[in-house]
């Protein structure tokens, strides 16, 4: 099933705060893990917002494209209204560059920290970088497994950042929720300033799983629903077999959330957070929150 807005009508205004745009023939970065033969565009993207009824969406650089944002730059200030980006960039990047992805719609880096080294964020070259994102009042994304989010953590809050942790945290998927690095994370939501994605579940656990049922209400309990967003994680890069969009966001249902709750997760959470026009969403807000009660 791919679900559209019609069976979703929870996600209608909503946002999609991590998705992936790319094509064949892009520079792709020496120190790729893989990269995908097919091209996912914003032109095959957009279309998937309308037909779930989202209203705005975070592109998200794809590690495959290293640190060259241009792709990613060039869709966002072309869709200001619309979206946000969130770039990955060298330690050693100018003041100025960074102002430029400022003023073209980038909100935040994202370190994509999956099978490297474990750099010391407290340190030089990056406690610099952390001082130029902090004065744009930017944010740090961390994707790196759960056993190591602590120590990554803890120097991004002492620089003054907030932070977003992708994809429930990365858990080992064999202990799940079990996982001594969950666990861990769980802590840092009495911090006020970390944030989870609750996106790519299939990146956490077996399909059929009750993992984001378990994952959801355990962060719910320590972070608030007001400090987890959803992310449809497309298009999927090596998942694409196992899910889609309208099923990604389908997992919201099976979570058990009641209506203020996925209200907080898919759409008035990430409007703030990302600084898309709150005023006019609000809007829509008494059409969304009845469909909310519809879909409950």
């Amino acid at each position: 099933m791919n679900a559209s807005a019609s069976s979703l009508p929870f996600a209608r205004h909503g946002v999609d705060t991590h998705a992936h745009i790319f094509e064949r023939g892009l520079p792709l970065s020496g120190a790729r893990r893989y990269a995908p033969n097919y091209d996912a565009t914003l032109d095959h993207y957009l279309p998937l917002l309308d037909a779930h009824g989202m209203k705005h969406a975070v592109l998200v650089q794809p590690s495959f494209l290293g640190t060259d944002n241009h792709y990613l730059l060039q869709a966002v200030s072309a869709n200001r209204a619309r979206l946000r980006g969130v770039a990955v960039v060298a330690s050693d990047i100018a003041e100025d560059e960074l102002a430029d992805m400022n003023r073209r719609g980038v909100t935040g880096i994202r370190l994509n920290l999956m099978e490297q080294a474990l750099p010391d964020l407290g340190a030089k070259p990056w406690s610099p970088l952390l001082d130029k994102v902090s004065r744009l009042g930017w944010h740090v994304e961390l994707h790196r497994n759960a056993a190591d989010l602590a120590s990554l953590i803890d120097p991004l809050l002492d620089s003054g950042a907030r932070i977003v942790v992708d994809h429930f945290g990365r858990p080992d998927p064999a202990p799940g929720t079990l996982d001594p690095g969950f666990k861990a994370l769980l802590a840092y939501g009495k911090t006020g300033r970390v944030w989870v994605k609750v996106s790519g579940a299939y990146r956490c656990a077996a399909p059929g799983a009750t993992f984001v049922r378990d994952a959801t209400a355990q962060l719910i309990e320590h972070f608030g629903a007001q400090r987890l967003m959803w992310g449809s994680d497309w298009p999927h890069t090596q998942y694409e077999a196992v899910t889609r969009y309208g099923e990604s966001l389908a997992t919201l249902l099976d979570a058990g959330l009641d209506a203020a709750a996925l209200d907080a997760i898919v759409r008035t959470t990430a409007l703030s957070f990302y600084g898309f026009d709150v005023k006019s969403a609000a809007q829509a807000t008494p059409a969304t929150t009845a469909a909310l009660q519809r879909a409950m």
